[in-house]
């Protein structure tokens, strides 16, 4: 594959990139997986779609986050980065690929489910990018377990403080920034659609996402704001391998797919991309489904 636009038969892409099973305690590294997932680094290619833009992504440092921020920055736009402390290492790769585009970084580290944090995120990444027109709240945590029993009442919560409140919290906190013409993106998941038994919580979350994100693109949409979603399916990121109970399924990981393997994060950021610039003008409240042929409601 040389870039996004080369002509190729999707059932054959990353056939390269095997997800073995493997562990990792806390959120999980990208620099820690055994098979690294192509967050675009040498497939993105920009064609100035964004030229000029301001953008802050959540969860930025690896996986679906990173590919959209090395996309944003490809395609001419600062990014602002949120990330948790001890991703560090990950957010370090990504700001330099950023400034390697030729566009200007933010690292701005901190927990997501702490409110005050969120307000100081979003004045920050206003400040140092002097002004944000693209949020995309794609910071998220996931832990398997086995059964609703298994689940601590502080990990439902931590669940729905960084997946949901976070959200709520950085969407407010941003929406006086934000000029008509701006663009709201969300991270939901196919989770929100076709629950996984050992992911209650975290699909529920996914679900809320949705509904959040339908109800604000109406209320925004004469403010000339747009808000979408994308949904992502089985898409290779340390997410799939971190914290709760270790799953045994990761050799199989993507393969009941139509399209029979799991998605890498670079086949994200063109839709991250596309919500985000003027090209998708009259889409708001949508749903973009990337999930390798999955079958949504």
């Amino acid at each position: 594959m040389s870039d996004q636009y080369t002509f190729a038969d999707p059932t054959k892409l990353y056939s390269g990139i095997e997800t073995k099973e493997e562990y990792q305690e806390g959120s999980g590294l990208d620099a820690e997986l055994e098979n690294r997932a192509d967050l675009g680094e040498k497939t993105y290619r920009g064609t100035g779609r964004l030229e000029g833009r301001k953008a802050l992504v959540t969860g930025g440092d690896s996986g679906i986050g990173a590919a959209t921020a090395i996309a944003f920055a490809r395609e001419g736009a600062d990014v602002a980065l949120s990330y948790l402390p001890e991703e560090e290492e990950d957010a370090r790769r990504i700001v330099d690929l950023i400034t390697g585009a030729g566009r200007k970084a933010v690292a701005l580290p901190g927990d997501l489910t702490d409110p005050a944090y969120c307000r100081d995120l979003v004045a920050q990444a206003v400040e140092q990018l002097g002004g944000l027109d693209i949020l995309v709240n794609n910071a998220g945590k996931q832990q398997n377990q086995d059964s609703l029993t298994d689940i601590s009442d502080e990990q439902f919560d931590e669940t729905y403080r960084t997946n949901v409140y976070a959200m709520f919290h950085v969407t407010k906190a941003a929406l006086p920034h934000l000029a008509p013409g701006s663009s709201i993106i969300n991270t939901s998941s196919i989770q929100a659609y076709q629950p996984s038994e050992n992911l209650v919580d975290y699909a529920s979350t996914k679900a809320a996402i949705n509904n959040f994100s339908k109800g604000l693109a109406q209320q925004l949409a004469p403010k000339g704001i747009r808000v979408n979603v994308v949904a992502p399916g089985p898409i290779w990121t340390p997410l799939q391998t971190a914290g709760g109970q270790p799953t045994e399924d990761l050799p199989e990981f993507g393969q009941s797919t139509p399209l029979g393997r799991p998605g890498q994060p670079a086949e994200l950021a063109p839709a991250y991309v596309f919500l985000a610039s003027s090209e998708s003008s009259y889409v708001s409240g949508s749903t973009l489904h990337v999930n390798g042929g999955m079958p949504t409601p």
